[in-house]
C-alpha cells in the first residue's frame, strides 16, 4: 500500500523561505513520477513541479520557476520542495503526489496522494 506523508508546512513571512518533505513508502518508486501540487480556498488544484525519480528530471510551474525547488533522495526515499521568495499567493495547501506518468501537470495524471500539509505566507 503506497503512503505520501507531506511535512514541513507552516506560517512564513513574504520573502521566507519553507521546506516540505514527502516521505513515501509502499512500493519502489523508480519507474515514478512525482509532482507536487498546491490547493488554495475556492480555487482548483493547480501543479507545482514534477520530478522523474529515476534520473531527476525537473518541470515547475511558471508561477514558481526560479523560486522553488524540487529534489528527491533515494536513500530515505523522499521527494522534497524547497521553496524560497515565498509570496503571499503561495498560500495553500501542499500536496504531494505519486504516478506513473512523466511529465505529468495534470492531478488525474497522478494515482496516489498524500494528505496534505499547510503553508501561509503573510505579507
Amino acid at each position: 500500500q503506497v503512503q505520501l506523508v507531506e511535512s514541513g508546512g507552516g506560517l512564513v513571512q513574504a520573502g521566507g523561505s519553507l521546506r516540505l518533505s514527502c516521505a513515501a513508502s509502499g512500493r519502489t518508486f523508480s519507474s515514478y513520477g512525482m509532482g507536487w501540487f498546491r490547493q488554495a480556498p475556492g480555487k482548483e488544484r493547480e501543479f507545482v513541479a514534477t520530478i522523474r525519480w529515476s534520473g531527476g528530471d525537473t518541470i515547475y510551474a511558471d508561477s514558481v520557476k526560479g523560486r522553488f525547488i524540487i529534489f528527491r533522495d533515494s536513500d530515505k526515499i523522499a521527494v522534497y520542495l524547497q521553496m524560497n521568495s515565498l509570496k503571499p499567493e503561495d498560500t495553500a495547501v501542499y500536496y504531494c503526489a505519486a504516478g506513473h506518468l512523466y511529465p505529468a501537470a495534470l492531478a488525474g495524471q497522478y494515482e496516489y496522494w498524500g494528505q496534505g500539509t499547510q503553508v501561509t505566507v503573510s505579507s
